[in-house]
């Protein structure tokens, strides 16, 4: 194999934490891995984050740093026959090994649960370190047993400077590339393309430049007619795994069945896990529908359990349904909006006290000290409903839900108003 026959992106991988680019909270010199490093105790974790943030470059420089033995599986191609193979190199080591090996797993969150099994008594008894590396959210794709044994850490897409940087460095530095003459006269859409992922980056700088003879300037109108001309598949893997699930999503939020079905086609017919994609559905079902067709929120949740039973071929139905579904509902980000809303406010208010009417009163102490004594049960007034005061004193009368203008919503603002008055007449 020639040099250039292995990717950019591998090649320019870095040798030490020194050259590693990013993730200053982790690998900084006041960072919690670097840390880990000097101390020498090195816990078994998850390495969370999008696609090309360096998740296994740390995996490995981790293990160069502290001199360990360094396994790596891959839980695309891997079943429990390769984990228990690598256990038992792990456990025949014995009195050569001073310390416990890593074990590297990328996209951990493939594995079945019967496969995270299989990893449990290892990581229990320290036979290995485990070190996982996930695009998806670890609480959701990592068995409960297996992920409270194991420390977890968000990488951060990449920003424009540390991108520029790897940039600048790859055409210095690479063996092929600093042969040839490579001006970036403009780098915006390389960096709107590579969408903080320094792999994506690397990789169409290097499809950019080879398809150029003699010297190459890099300008954004050239970049976007390179790349439009390279036939660009789905890849579950990472490379255009978010653009993709992206331009789904925005479809459904704009109301186009149309688009919806044809992204959904590209995510099928690339192998992309039905569990992934319903889970989307759910998110979108409040965050962008909400209160204007409560329905899509049961409609997702039953989609979600649906394609958890069946799997391919026939989740692309269920989730076919679903996506025209949502993409033809009413649409409203009210609940999505407020919720922000609160949020920020408990954030710039802080520990707020709760109002004494609204307080529990467990003890007679509570009782003697007012704890709930102003409080009117709702249910005591006719209607079910007394006007009272739901929020702390300092922000009294703050509005955070504003229903939409879908018709459903205009019910739910109607009701509001008969009961509030001025406090709901938006």
């Amino acid at each position: 194999m020639s040099y250039t026959d292995i990717p950019l992106a591998e090649r320019m991988r870095p040798k030490s934490l020194d050259g590693y680019i990013g993730q200053e909270h982790l690998v900084g010199s006041q960072g919690v891995i670097r840390n880990m490093i000097s101390n020498g105790a090195i816990p078994s974790m998850i390495l969370w984050g999008p696609p090309g943030v360096g998740k296994t470059t740390l995996a490995e420089l981790l293990a160069k740093s502290v001199k360990r033995t360094f396994y790596q599986l891959s839980a695309i191609h891997s079943g429990v026959k390769d984990i228990r193979e690598v256990i038992d190199k792990a456990q025949s080591g014995g009195l050569f090994q001073q310390e416990r090996p890593l074990l590297f797993v990328d996209e951990i969150h493939r594995f079945s649960k019967s496969q995270q099994d299989s990893l449990l008594g290892a990581v229990e008894k320290g036979v290995v370190t485990l070190i996982g590396a996930t695009t998806e959210n670890p609480s959701f794709e990592v068995i409960p047993a297996l992920l409270s044994r194991c420390q977890v850490y968000t990488l951060e897409s990449l920003g424009k400077e540390q991108l520029l940087n790897l940039l600048n460095h790859a055409l210095e530095k690479d063996e092929f590339l600093k042969n040839r003459s490579i001006k970036l006269e403009e780098t915006d859409e390389l960096l709107l393309l590579s969408g903080g992922d320094a792999r994506k980056l690397l990789n169409t700088i290097e499809v950019i430049i080879a398809a150029q003879s003699g010297d190459v300037i890099i300008t954004n109108s050239m970049v976007r007619e390179v790349v439009q001309q390279q036939t660009i598949a789905y890849d579950k893997t990472g490379e255009f795994h978010y653009d993709i699930i992206s331009a789904f999503i925005k479809s459904i939020r704009g109301s186009d069945p149309n688009g919806a079905v044809y992204w959904l086609a590209r995510m099928i017919e690339g192998g992309e896990d039905p569990k992934f994609i319903a889970r989307r559905l759910v998110i979108l079902a409040s965050e962008d529908i909400g209160n204007a067709n409560p329905t899509g929120l049961i409609m997702a949740t039953n989609t979600f359990q649906a394609v958890s039973m069946i799997g391919y071929p026939e989740s692309a139905i269920i989730l076919s349904q679903c996506a025209t579904y949502l993409a033809s509902s009413p649409k409203s980000n009210a609940s999505y909006e407020a919720i922000n809303q609160a949020q920020a406010l408990v954030k710039q208010t802080g520990n707020l006290p709760v109002p004494l009417h609204l307080r529990n009163a467990p003890t007679k102490l509570m009782k003697d000290l007012g704890y709930g004594q102003e409080y009117k049960y709702s249910h005591s007034y006719d209607g079910n409903f007394v006007p009272q005061e739901y929020l702390p004193d300092a922000i009294s009368g703050t509005a955070l839900y504003t229903p939409g203008n879908s018709s459903r919503e205009a019910q739910l603002l109607a009701f509001l108003k008969a009961k509030w008055g001025e406090k709901y007449n938006y």
